[in-house]
């Protein structure tokens, strides 16, 4: 989850296309301070590992209690319209949302089950309470199985592969033809694909997060994806994971450090 929490952070300055579209820029600042994409990790990675075990529903509903338990904490973190509306709702239901929203909190689903079919099971799930739209699905699914895929010895070309073949993402272009005219825009298929690439693209764990930063758009988010993908490859530096703590509540640190104990 550093890698995704940490994708957050670096890209919130820039988001809403506020960046310069490059790779050169102070990894951190007065304003590299968590976001929405950050809280629902948390409170996803809380609730799997508390259901480990158990149905299907009874992780659903231990997901959306969670979301709507950590957004009530942190109810000025920068949720969009209608997911700050199911926050609120005393049964809340899935509302058919293709957002980017499922695809930025998925990645404890990639660490902690055994398998590629189970990892995308429960990513599925964890979009299905809010984002049931066959996008939002597949844009939770498409992240957890590539840190699935990383933490597990894929090369990235294997990666790419499974990618298109079973989420028919293009992957052809490449970050700087993506970048000039990219924009802000929130939804799986305009985010997921770009993030994948800016991963695939990467150097080195460091090198993914700049170059997520330097496509723009909503770049917390997708920053956030490509993060998430870039742990499982590469890992995360020991100074950046520190600063990603400094910057946390306690509660969350709380989190984390938990999730760190269950990853496998």
């Amino acid at each position: 989850m550093y890698g995704a929490i940490l994708g957050d952070m670096i890209g919130a300055p820039f988001e809403f296309d506020r960046g310069k579209k490059t790779k050169v820029f102070p990894l951190f600042g007065k304003d590299s301070e968590f976001t929405d994409d950050s809280v629902m990790t948390i409170a996803v990675a809380e609730a799997l590992m508390d259901t480990l075990g158990q149905s299907d529903e009874e992780v659903k509903e231990a997901l959306a209690a969670s979301m709507q338990d950590w957004g009530r904490r942190y109810p000025y973190a920068g949720y969009g319209g209608m997911f700050r509306r199911w926050l609120g709702q005393k049964n809340p239901k899935p509302y058919g949302s293709f957002g980017n929203g499922s695809a930025m909190r998925v990645s404890a689903a990639g660490w902690l089950y055994d398998s590629l079919e189970e990892t995308r099971h429960y990513a599925a799930l964890t979009a299905e309470v809010t984002h049931n739209h066959p996008e939002g699905i597949k844009g939770a699914e498409a992240p957890a199985a590539a840190i699935f895929l990383a933490r597990t010895g894929a090369s990235k070309e294997e990666i790419r592969a499974y990618i298109v073949r079973e989420f028919g993402y293009d992957l052809s272009r490449t970050c700087d033809e993506i970048r000039p005219g990219y924009h802000h825009v929130e939804s799986c298929q305009e985010t997921v694909p770009e993030a994948i690439t800016a991963f695939l693209e990467g150097t080195d764990f460091e090198d993914v997060i700049r170059t997520a930063v330097s496509l723009g758009g909503d770049c917390d988010t997708l920053t956030c994806i490509a993060g998430g993908m870039a742990e499982g490859f590469y890992g995360v530096p020991e100074e950046l994971k520190e600063e990603c703590r400094k910057r946390l509540p306690e509660d969350m640190r709380e989190v984390l450090a938990r999730f760190d104990g269950f990853r496998k």
